[in-house]
């Protein structure tokens, strides 16, 4: 039996993650903590768990006895303040903030705007996306979970990338993801009246995922990477749907490039590589990425589609498939839907 803990349990990530642990024989949540919700049950915040989980939401503390695995599911800026304190206390932490993806405390404070707590455990930390680095996770005892937009990116260009039949350089990456991604945090430009039938891009050229892209791909691949990342908001709960164009090496064919994916993949339970245009419907609530391709051959460019569920792969459901890696048990093990 697994012990865990979910530190911010009452956003839509430690929501989920409660949601997917809760239906396991072989896990056992402990604590669930949520600073504002401190005293409340979960199921008067999400009533859905009626019935099924009697947990009450404590405030944090890092004497968590008998936990094996603590999941922290805070904001970026949080986490790095709470991460330091369990580390001698926890057995294992994957960590769902951004505050670990990188390797540069200058980098993070760029992109996340402001100064990094704790520099010294910025390189400790293992990249949690299994399809690349599963052997180092396999060993892992602090693990940083992928961001959602860059898991549907690096999935979908690593093996075009691995065997170089693209360019590094000039690729362009268009993600539209549902609005849960933003958090569960109230704000005017979040609300229903500005969201509802809108699309909105923002953050272009300075979203912090941008650096934790294109630095996993440069380390999966060995080469430098050059790409121009635009992420949209779309009035949808859930959801990631990414369009990648980038140039052929050298000319391909749609049935090459999809055996190719095949073969890279082909230990990879939760990707799939479909043979039409991928959507989002086909992944809601599930784990798995699909990725479609396609050759436009009036500019010699390999569009790559992806989409992914942000909550589930993009967040909760990465992160149990690396809990279920580091304990050394099947990577589907209750992922399966």
């Amino acid at each position: 039996m697994i012990t865990a803990a979910i530190i911010g349990a009452s956003g839509y990530s430690g929501a989920e993650l409660l949601r997917l642990l809760s239906g396991r024989p072989d896990v056992q949540v402990k604590k669930v903590t949520a600073h504002t919700f401190a005293g409340k049950k979960v199921e008067e915040l999400y009533p859905v768990f009626s019935g099924r989980v009697g947990l009450e939401y404590e405030t944090f503390s890092n004497h968590l006895d008998g936990v094996e695995i603590a999941f922290v599911s805070l904001p970026s800026g949080e986490a790095m303040k709470i991460v330091p304190q369990l580390v001698s206390s926890v057995g294992h932490i994957i960590d769902l903030s951004g505050d670990f993806r990188l390797q540069s405390a200058s980098l993070y404070e760029t992109y996340y705007h402001q100064p990094h707590s704790a520099p010294s455990m910025l390189g400790q930390a293992v990249y949690g996306l299994p399809e690349l680095f599963f052997s180092s996770i396999k060993s892992a005892r602090f693990v940083a979970n992928p961001g959602c937009y860059a898991t549907s990116v690096i999935l979908a260009l690593a093996p075009a990338l691995r065997h170089a039949a693209v360019a590094p350089d000039g690729i362009v990456v268009n993600s539209l993801s549902g609005i849960t991604g933003a958090g569960r945090t109230s704000s005017t430009e979040l609300s229903f009246s500005e969201i509802n039938e809108n699309v909105r891009a923002y953050k272009i050229g300075t979203h912090q995922h941008t650096p934790e892209i294109q630095s996993i791909l440069e380390q999966a691949t060995g080469k430098p990477v050059s790409l121009s990342f635009v992420p949209h908001l779309v009035p949808l709960n859930r959801g990631i749907y990414t369009t990648i164009h980038a140039r052929l090496s050298s000319p391909m064919s749609e049935s090459a490039l999809i055996e190719l994916y095949e073969s890279y993949y082909a230990d990879a339970p939760f990707v799939r590589i479909k043979r039409r245009i991928p959507q989002i419907k086909d992944v809601l609530y599930t784990n798995y990425c699909d990725i479609g391709l396609a050759v436009d051959r009036r500019t010699n460019d390999l569009i790559i589609i992806s989409v992914i569920d942000n909550l589930v792969k993009g967040a909760a459901g990465q992160a149990v498939q690396n809990m279920n890696i580091m304990f050394g048990i099947p990577q589907e093990q209750g992922l399966h839907f």
